[in-house]
């Protein structure tokens, strides 16, 4: 029930430049919901009729699972590899420290929801079970208060054409400003099984932490003090540590004959390394 809380610092200005974390185990100490998205067949032989349905059944089936979440950049930093940084070097964390988390990883992504944010689907489900807005059923979730769900939701599976069209419609839909996120993921080996969230119906992906591709292709490699960089190819790296744990990105050439890599004395010092010390790295890519 550990969780990890990480913070992007600008080194020139000092200023916070935004967070991502990961919970190592969700669900064992307060529950842990999905809708996951089947089919069911409703089938006559003798009318000759064949008709499928889709229904949304509550569950929990990712207790234990280990989550990436937290992930906010701010304004004014949303540009060049900053995103993907902030993502990505989460990988080097579970890579470096696997016994902390689970083989499963998991991530819920942001649905659909306007400019007040209101979600189609959650208004569906409100004006039917809850009558509670949005915002406010997020708030409490979000501060670990989780009885009203198992108290208010419906128990028994829904069927899908049975929602507001607007609400089919953002099933397993992600919000306009999570499309970057959600592709990030996907080319890290994420993949989406039809769960989605409770409240606004977003995907939540998932990928077994040995096949996600900056944890597979990372390793560890010696520090040498190098007085400019030696590549323009960009790269995560970073310290090996827990609580004084450090990351960031370079440009240097990963030299995988003798696992060593070139720093410069300023990059070292941000990640509180030495020569001759070891840093976990990958291909920022």
């Amino acid at each position: 029930e550990q969780g990890f809380l990480f913070v992007m610092e600008d080194l020139e200005t000092g200023a916070i430049m935004g967070t991502s974390g990961i919970e190592s185990a969700v669900g064992l100490e307060d529950a842990f919901y999905h809708y996951h998205l089947s089919t069911v067949v409703h089938n006559s032989r003798e009318l000759n009729i064949y008709n499928t349905a889709d229904v949304l059944t509550l569950c929990n089936d990712y207790t234990g699972a280990s989550e990436l979440c937290t992930l906010f950049l701010r304004e004014p930093y949303r540009q060049g590899t900053n995103g993907r940084v902030l993502s990505k070097f989460r990988f080097l964390f579970l890579a470096q420290h696997r016994n902390r988390f689970a083989n499963t990883v998991i991530a819920e992504m942001r649905g659909v929801s306007n400019t007040t944010g209101e979600s189609p689907f959650w208004q569906w489900l409100e004006e039917h079970f809850f009558s509670m807005d949005f915002p406010t059923a997020d708030y409490l979730t979000g501060i670990g208060q989780k009885v009203f769900i198992a108290e208010l939701m419906p128990k028994y599976p829904i069927y899908v054409n049975l929602l507001s069209k607007a609400a089919q419609e953002v099933i397993g839909k992600v919000h306009d400003k999570t499309e970057p996120a959600l592709r990030l993921l996907k080319s890290e080996g994420f993949s989406w099984k039809r769960y989605v969230d409770i409240f606004d119906a977003g995907p939540t992906v998932e990928a077994d932490i040995s096949q996600i591709r900056t944890v597979r292709d990372s390793d560890l490699y010696q520090v040498d003090i190098i007085d400019a960089p030696d590549s323009e190819e960009n790269i995560i790296l970073s310290n090996l540590e827990v609580k004084e744990f450090r990351a960031t990105t370079t440009k240097a050439t990963l030299n995988h004959a003798d696992r060593t890599v070139g720093l410069t004395q300023q990059v070292a010092d941000a990640l509180n390394v030495a020569k001759g010390d070891n840093v976990r790295a990958a291909k920022l890519i």
